[in-house]
């Protein structure tokens, strides 16, 4: 629990300013509120592997009030893209196509962020596989254990600031 603790507070930090309130740790996922944007989050960094990173992979589900933005999907990769990434989410038997560069993902719109969220509630886990800017092929993977809380109190989060 402390590891978790500790990763979802330096995800916090690195997202991309720092979070100013905790809103809570629910199993391998964290919600955050960031007054100064004002956004609010739920985020989970990627299990660990030997793997080569290029940088601290990790999950979120961003609701910006002010922006009529109510859980967008976004993913941080492992590695840097390739120019032709074929980014692809599984969660549970499900799959998304992702649109992404650089080093980060998304759902393809709001219907896909909408099914990627439900799906998130129903599996224990889920995985993202792309190729790298080396041509190789790559998978981070995540638990969904907490996400469905952490998404939930984001909303709230951000509902109680309107």
């Amino acid at each position: 629990m402390k590891r978790i603790l500790i990763t979802v507070a330096l995800l916090a930090l690195a997202y991309p300013v720092m979070a100013k309130d905790s809103l809570g740790v629910f199993g391998q996922w964290g919600a955050f509120r960031d007054p100064a944007v004002p956004r609010c989050y739920a985020i989970a960094a990627a299990e660990t592997g030997r793997d080569r990173r290029d940088f601290d992979p990790f999950a979120s589900v961003g609701i910006w009030p002010e922006r009529q933005v109510r859980g967008q999907v976004h993913f941080r990769l492992s590695r840097e893209l390739s120019s032709s990434p074929r980014l692809r989410l599984a969660i549970g038997g499900q799959r998304f196509d992702l649109a992404g560069g650089g080093g980060d993902a998304w759902a393809t719109g709001a219907g896909d962020d909408a099914a990627i969220r439900t799906a998130m509630r129903a599996a224990s886990r889920m995985t993202i596989s792309a190729t790298d800017n080396r041509g190789n092929r790559f998978t981070d993977r995540y638990s969904l254990e907490g996400a469905a809380t952490a998404i939930d109190a984001a909303r709230v989060g951000c509902a109680a600031r309107r």
